[in-house]
């Protein structure tokens, strides 16, 4: 094996390891009392739902974010590693990580398609597109997103 397929593979097993712990031990799980917007998900083909709990102060800036619900492994570690990368930042900067996210999974721009950002831990999500049915799962939360930070009140779905 070559050094540059092993260090590929090493990746691989790295964001592997990633997802895993996210989809074990959530971060920001729970429902969170004090909320200025939230919003609902749901995937009917895998069976994911999830609500996103955001705490978004008078300056637009992030100052809490949280999420329940159930799904697959890859719904939770999607939506616990949007939690980690939202808290404390601008509205503004939170829809430039969705439009980023999608970008990352779908190959489509969602908006903003001018800024792109290094997405750190999130490209452990990137492996997702090679399984397109499960790509809705990796972007139920981001949708969600979206739509709270819209305080849109829709339930979002991924049909």
């Amino acid at each position: 094996m070559n050094t540059q397929s092993q260090s590929t593979d090493d990746l691989r097993d790295l964001y592997r390891e990633l997802i895993l712990d996210h989809a074990r031990s959530p971060r920001h799980f729970g429902k969170l009392e004090s909320t200025s917007h939230q919003a609902e998900g749901i995937n009917p083909l895998c069976g994911d739902k999830l609500r996103l709990y955001l705490k978004i102060d008078a300056d637009q800036t992030i100052s809490a974010v949280n999420f329940e619900g159930s799904g697959c492994a890859i719904s939770v570690a999607s939506a616990s590693l949007l939690t980690e990368t939202i808290n404390g930042l601008s509205t503004e900067r939170a829809l430039d990580y969705y439009a980023n996210v999608v970008y990352l999974l779908t190959g489509v721009d969602a908006a903003n398609p001018e800024i792109r950002l290094d997405l750190g831990k999130l490209k452990a999500l990137e492996g997702v597109r090679e399984f397109p049915s499960r790509v809705k799962c990796a972007t139920l939360a981001w949708h969600a997103l979206h739509s709270a930070i819209n305080n849109t009140n829709d339930t979002v779905s991924t049909e």
